[in-house]
């Protein structure tokens, strides 16, 4: 590709590689050159950003209740947990949940075009990244028809309004169920009484080419808090060298939140969201008559909403129980097929505490999510059209401090039963020794299934062998005799608050795998419909794959004055997989080797400058991905922001700034998108209740 191209092909902005390094220099001198004496006038707190201020000591003392489903301090939490703060969100200049979790260590977030990710935790990482366990505010947003998260609908949240974001790097079977193999990612958002007055923000560029929300939050100044939101953005075509811009996307959302402390002793939260868009999409099909392949360019419709109940009483100190339950509609029509999907979900938990310093919980829980498919193309179908995929739950878990504020471990197993394999059994045993206030040494050994789902059991799809003289159709059939993708992971790590200004997170593990799906034996069939007469080639799902994956990942902090932060992550991971006698499916296993980075490091720089300016870097660098014919890359993110007054800021983000366009993850049909450099300005404004 000549420089000419690429200059004809870049909208907007699209400053040569000289003129962005020349760029980068300069700021970085000019916050380089800051005097020592401005850290004495840090700037002042937000209110609307309750975690900002806060020093690594404090941070490390954040309660987060992924792990346990109950509070619990960061630096004692017996896993490889993870917090996104909102200042992380705020300094990154992200626009969607995918890239702010570029942040997390162990993350593989990758992007094949512009509305769509492959995201992964410690390998395997897809575009519905099935093994894997995503929330907001506790509603799973995983999909049984594709086993996964439909990414694009999921970025219709207000990134304002989100408190922090818990990942769990590590499987989380034993407390959230199925499908949590290789972690947990929870988006928390906050509480209605952080949030009230007004804001607004408005902004765009070349990619990011319209985004807007606004939201009001209120209360009655004893015990009712609220506020409602509406956000909409619009997002550009990525780098295409066939110039087929198909990949645009628009989507809009309504939302609101209230909670309500009813008695000294009851919480009451209810929200809910609504929205609707576009998702641009190219899809390669088989149509019968003629027999051929054909490329759709078509942006599927998507629309739904959710309503969320939560109620918390506490019996004593110590000792309380909650009750949540959501409805979660879904509506999808793209280029290939349509689903309409409602999910009614249940969960019960029970804490207290037990004689002999043990803090012991259970829990129940029901998910009914019934489904009805749409066939638009007659080479794709699920059968049948409607099902229901209901899932039934308990769980156990007891903390004993084995000795007092020393050492504990916690022992726990999830019992749950589902359509596809029945009763599943998922225990964990973690152990956590507290060297001191600053240093903490975990361990865990833990079981965790992936259930099948309606894309392995009740799928059929049909393509064509071109470049043959008579008429082959291949097709893909589920097979519903499939069992339950297993995990057992080892895990251990150490945290330290080396000083009040250097925090230090390590982790290793060893998984291994059993069961995975893959393609069996082909068997051939000769079929005289649809015409003409023709062979079929059949490939069943079948369980597969087994084999092992290693690795480590080392996260330091470190904050040497109030007005500067650096943050960097390196992860590594190594996978070794291998054929079960059930199959033949060669590639599917060096597409699982080749698809997931065996290095990954980011740096990350905070300048908070006197007079309201803020300056944040990310530089990342990812190596190679082989199966998706992606070259290892580095690129860097710019942060510019100024608080002109108390109520309004200017900001300037720069994204991948070291090429005009690089590749991040393959696509099927090719040819490979590149993601292109970008820059987008946006204008916030805030408003307090006083």
């Amino acid at each position: 590709m000549n420089r000419a191209t690429e200059s004809h092909t870049l909208s907007a902005w699209n400053p040569t590689r000289h003129t962005v390094r020349l760029i980068v220099i300069v700021l970085v001198m000019l916050a380089a050159s800051v005097d020592l004496g401005w850290a004495k006038s840090p700037p002042e707190p937000n209110s609307d950003d309750p975690l900002k201020q806060l020093s690594l000591e404090q941070l490390g003392n954040v309660e987060v209740t992924t792990v346990s489903k109950e509070p619990v301090k960061l630096i004692q939490t017996p896993a490889a947990i993870y917090v996104i703060t909102q200042e992380d969100i705020h300094s990154s200049g992200a626009t969607n949940i995918p890239d702010v979790l570029r942040l997390v260590p162990g993350l593989q977030i990758s992007q094949s075009d512009s509305d769509h990710w492959a995201v992964g935790i410690r390998g395997f990482a897809d575009q519905f990244s099935k093994s894997m366990l995503v929330m907001i505010d506790g509603r799973s947003l995983y999909t049984p028809l594709f086993a996964g998260v439909d990414w694009p609908l999921q970025n219709g949240i207000m990134l304002e309004d989100i408190d922090r974001i818990e990942v769990i790097r590590g499987p989380g079977g034993t407390i959230w169920g199925a499908n949590a193999v290789n972690g947990v990612i929870n988006i928390i958002t906050k509480s209605t009484k952080d949030t009230h007055g007004a804001l607004a923000a408005t902004g765009g560029g070349n990619i990011t080419q319209g985004i807007g929300g606004v939201r009001w939050g209120s209360g009655n100044g004893k015990n009712f808090d609220y506020r409602i939101y509406g956000k909409g953005f619009a997002r550009g075509a990525e780098f295409h060298s066939d110039d087929d811009h198909f990949d645009t996307w628009r989507m809009g959302q309504l939302g609101f939140r209230s909670d309500w402390s009813i008695k000294e002793r009851d919480q009451l939260t209810i929200q809910g969201d609504m929205y609707k868009g576009g998702v641009g999409q190219q899809v390669g099909v088989g149509a019968f008559s003629p027999p051929q392949q054909i490329i759709l360019n078509q942006a599927g419709e998507v629309s739904g909403g959710n309503l969320l109940m939560r109620w918390q009483h506490n019996l004593h100190e110590g000792s309380d129980f909650q009750v949540q339950a959501y409805y979660d509609r879904t509506y999808t029509l793209a280029p290939q097929y349509g689903e309409t999907r409602n999910t009614f979900d249940v969960d019960f938990i029970h804490h207290l505490r037990l004689p002999w310093r043990q803090a012991f919980s259970w829990g129940l829980g029901a998910r009914l999510s019934p489904s009805d498919y749409v066939e638009v193309i007659p080479s794709l179908d699920f059968t049948p059209h409607h099902i229901a995929n209901n899932v039934y739950s308990q769980f156990v878990q007891d903390e004993i401090a084995l000795i007092p504020n020393k050492f504990s471990l916690t022992v726990g197993t999830k019992l749950e039963h589902n359509n596809y394999t029945g009763l599943e059994f998922q225990p964990s045993v973690r152990g956590l020794w507290t060297i001191n206030k600053r240093q903490a040494l975990w361990a865990a050994v833990t079981r965790a299934v992936r259930t099948p789902s309606r894309i392995e059991e009740d799928f059929r799809l049909n393509g064509f062998l071109t470049n043959v003289p008579l008429p082959i159709f291949v097709e893909i059939d589920g097979n519903r005799q499939l069992s339950s993708e297993s995990l057992i992971g080892y895990e251990a790590g150490y945290r330290t608050l080396i000083n009040p200004k250097l925090y230090l997170d390590v982790a290793v593990f060893h998984n291994n795998y059993n069961d995975l799906v893959s393609f069996g034996a082909g068997t051939v069939t000769v079929d005289p419909t649809p015409d003409p007469l023709h062979l079929t080639l059949h490939f069943p799902y079948v369980n597969g794959i087994k084999g092992h994956t290693d690795g480590f990942e080392i996260a330091p902090d470190w904050k040497p004055t109030s007005w500067l932060q650096l943050k960097t992550a390196y992860s590594y991971l190594n996978l070794d997989l291998g054929l079960k006698p059930a199959s033949t499916d060669t590639g599917a296993v060096s597409t699982d080797e080749g698809s997931s980075p065996h290095n990954q490091v980011s740096f990350q720089s905070r300048f908070n400058l006197p007079r309201g300016f803020e300056f944040d870097q990310t530089y990342r660098y990812v190596s190679a991905l082989p199966a998706q014919s992606v070259s290892g890359y580095s690129t860097a993110d710019l942060h510019f922001a100024w608080a002109a007054t108390r109520q309004m800021e200017f900001s300037v983000v720069g994204q991948n700034l070291f090429q005009p366009q690089h590749i991040e993850f393959g696509r099927d049909p090719a040819p490979l998108v590149g993601i292109k450099r970008s820059v987008y300005a946006q204008i916030t404004w805030r408003r307090s209740a006083d």
